[in-house]
């Protein structure tokens, strides 16, 4: 398995090495966890992967932090994230272009009249920040913008990156995610950025530079939003870390052989 990532995107560096092989351990879990209890003899039980696996998510500080964002990409999606490049005559227009487009994005979105204002909670705002980026994008001179498409060719707004700008005169491709913080929580160290690698779902199909476009706003007050600044982040130096996370469902959950009490009017 690991020649086969090698051959399709070049070689793993140790922390990609490290996070393939959690999905490695993950698969031949869930695979072990399916097999009758009576095939699987009691040597290999003890010895099971998610016997390795249990560890070695404990040991997030030293595996799992500090991954180049532009790693990941390459090594899920093939495709390469580009630095912004100052020296660039298209980068620099561009940045120009979308930076034009925030300003006016904050301008509307302070207005009095603007639907984001009737919004009680901040994240019921952001699809409208995006739709508006999108038509401001869309009709600005020598740029295209709309939503990426999965592999499959469908739109969708859930999930990384949320818009895909093309420069037309040089097919340069700008992705851009917008984000709303409050004031005070720049620095704060809560999660906001998720990217899942998944191969339908996929909406990075391009080499590109990938932006994001943070808006900082204040607490709501007198039923209004205030957004007082705004910054456009290159992603080409970013860092994240892998969070593991063991999930299920209510149908996981609620079966009735587990109920142990219940009450019900």
């Amino acid at each position: 398995m690991f020649a086969l990532a090698e051959n399709g995107a070049g070689i793993f560096n140790p922390e990609m090495l490290r996070a393939f092989a959690l999905f490695f351990f993950a698969t031949i879990t869930i695979c072990r966890a399916t097999e009758p209890r009576s095939t699987i003899p009691a040597t290999a039980q003890a010895t099971a992967p998610v016997d390795q696996l249990i560890p070695w998510l404990l040991d997030e500080d030293r595996q799992l932090r500090g991954i180049a964002f532009s790693e990941v990409i390459l090594d899920t999606t093939g495709k390469h994230v580009f630095a912004f490049d100052r020296k660039n005559e298209t980068d620099e227009r561009v940045i120009k272009q979308i930076s034009a487009a925030l300003d006016e994005t904050m301008r509307r979105m302070n207005a009095s009249d603007s639907p984001i204002q009737k919004a009680a909670r901040i994240n019921e705002v952001s699809s409208q920040v995006e739709d508006l980026l999108r038509e401001l994008l869309n009709t600005t001179a020598g740029l295209s913008c709309d939503f990426p498409r999965t592999a499959g060719g469908k739109i969708q707004r859930s999930g990384y990156p949320d818009l895909r700008i093309v420069d037309l005169a040089s097919t340069r491709v700008f992705y851009l995610d917008p984000k709303l913080y409050a004031v005070g929580s720049r620095d704060s160290s809560f999660r906001t950025f998720y990217f899942e690698p998944k191969i339908a779902t996929n909406k990075v199909r391009d080499d590109a530079v990938h932006l994001i476009g943070g808006f900082e706003h204040e607490p709501r007050k007198d039923n209004r939003w205030n957004f007082t600044r705004w910054d456009l982040v290159d992603l080409s130096q970013f860092k994240v870390k892998l969070k593991a996370e063991f999930q299920g469902s209510n149908h996981d959950m609620y079966r009735p052989e587990a109920i142990v009490a219940t009450r019900s009017k």
